[in-house]
């Protein structure tokens, strides 16, 4: 092992770290793969809007599931086995949907898709932190770095496969992960199994106020992410091609914030004060394309700038709930991604329902009041988030991490 600097250069790490970066932007792309088709399938698959909005629920649902009894599964069987074991089903599934003949086979085999992809999201970091040799922080950067690019390519590889066959982004996504299966397989060194974890510790972990309420802070909040991430591409009458080129430029902001701006307004204002302005920044956006539904125009600008502030939520929310939580942090994880995703995966599904039973607003504007519910939440921990912003650093988290869902040994992080 090396020294750890922070200093170090992110992109000087071994193989092992690339091949599982690598995976992690293929599994990240997935999050908006999915967008620039919607329309299509609908179309061709004579779908409702509600029905199409299920790729978004199964897949979210299931992996919230899933993430209860990932560390268990981890600690039994080690983190490059249970990286391998997301994969395979990643790739099994995303060919399957590729080949469904409906629309009840692709909600499906997306749901079997969430499943891998939870084993593989709960697992990744550790094993980029464990494996790194460029120093901690560094391997940090490299990770939401990776989780950047693979948000922005999504919608513009859905967006030119789509514009093929509905049927191209998943097939795309099984050939791009299965190579990234063949180099975790390859690269990275096997890792032994840890002390077993109990399967009811993220659930338990509920019981602590501060924990509960900023997971909850997620799941309102990623309900009006999900929702315009979800309902907002059959607002804008366009091709898979260019709704893809759409949310990738969204897709750009995201990355651009969630890496640069989310730290620089962090070290300036606060986490706390930063998420006000973002939360508050989502909320307007939401009312917006709810208020101005019919110009397609307005729906594309404020989607693509509605970025920028998903950026910074997307990093900060989660600083906040490792910052501030009295557990562990790959439990604190395990249980804000249950939350979160519960709320990301309803929120599509509800928008659909809504729609179609009132009018295109509702879902919007609704939305736009759960977010700015999140904010009311947050504020009642605003002095637990600015005690833990003199707290501890970048690299000690990272090392916690990684100890605990057994990348690394303690006696390896300072050696």
């Amino acid at each position: 092992m090396s020294t750890v600097s922070s200093t170090a250069s992110p992109f000087r790490q071994p193989r092992a770290v690339w091949a599982v970066a690598f995976a992690c932007v293929i599994s990240f792309m997935g999050i908006g793969l999915v967008d620039p088709i919607l329309p299509a399938l609908a179309d061709q698959l004579q779908a409702s809007h509600a029905q199409v909005e299920l790729l978004f629920t199964s897949y979210l649902v299931v992996t919230a599931l899933a993430m209860l009894v990932t560390g268990w599964v981890s600690s039994r069987i080690g983190p490059k086995r249970t990286l391998i074991a997301g994969l395979v089903l990643i790739v099994i599934f995303a060919a399957a949907a590729g080949a469904a003949g409906g629309i009840g086979g692709i909600v499906g085999f997306r749901a079997g898709w969430g499943l891998g992809n939870a084993l593989f999201i709960a697992t990744s970091l550790a094993v980029i932190v464990g494996s790194a040799s460029g120093g901690f922080a560094g391997a940090i950067v490299l990770y939401e770095t990776a989780l950047g690019v693979g948000i922005a390519s999504g919608p513009l590889l859905g967006g030119l496969l789509g514009n093929i066959s509905w049927r191209g982004p998943f097939f795309g996504v099984a050939v791009l992960m299965l190579i990234a299966l063949v180099a975790t397989v390859v690269f990275v060194e096997k890792t032994p199994p840890t002390q077993p974890s109990r399967l009811s510790e993220p659930l338990t972990a509920l019981r602590h106020r501060s924990l509960r309420t900023t997971s909850l802070v997620g799941l309102l909040y990623n309900w009006g992410f999900f929702t315009l991430l979800g309902y907002a591409p059959f607002l804008m009458n366009l091709s898979a091609l260019r709704l893809g080129a759409v949310f990738f430029a969204w897709g750009v902001l995201v990355a651009l914030f969630a890496v640069f701006g989310a730290t620089w307004l962090k070290n300036r204002f606060g986490t706390a004060r930063t998420l006000y302005g973002s939360l508050v920044g989502v909320a307007l956006v939401l009312a917006v394309i709810g208020t101005f539904s019919g110009s397609v125009p307005t729906v594309i600008v404020a989607t693509v700038l509605s970025g920028a502030f998903v950026g910074l939520n997307n990093t900060l929310v989660t600083t906040a709930v490792m910052s501030i939580s009295p557990v562990p942090r790959p439990v604190a994880s395990a249980t804000y991604g249950f939350v979160r995703f519960i709320g990301g995966g309803l929120a599509p599904f509800v928008a659909g329902l809504l729609a179609a039973a009132v009018n295109v607003h509702l879902p919007f504007w609704i939305a736009a009041v759960v977010v700015l519910g999140g904010l009311a939440l947050l504020t009642t921990v605003h002095r637990d988030l600015e005690q833990a912003d003199g707290g501890e650093s970048e690299v000690d988290r990272a090392e916690e991490v990684a100890v605990g869902e057994g990348a690394v040994e303690p006696s390896e992080i300072r050696s």
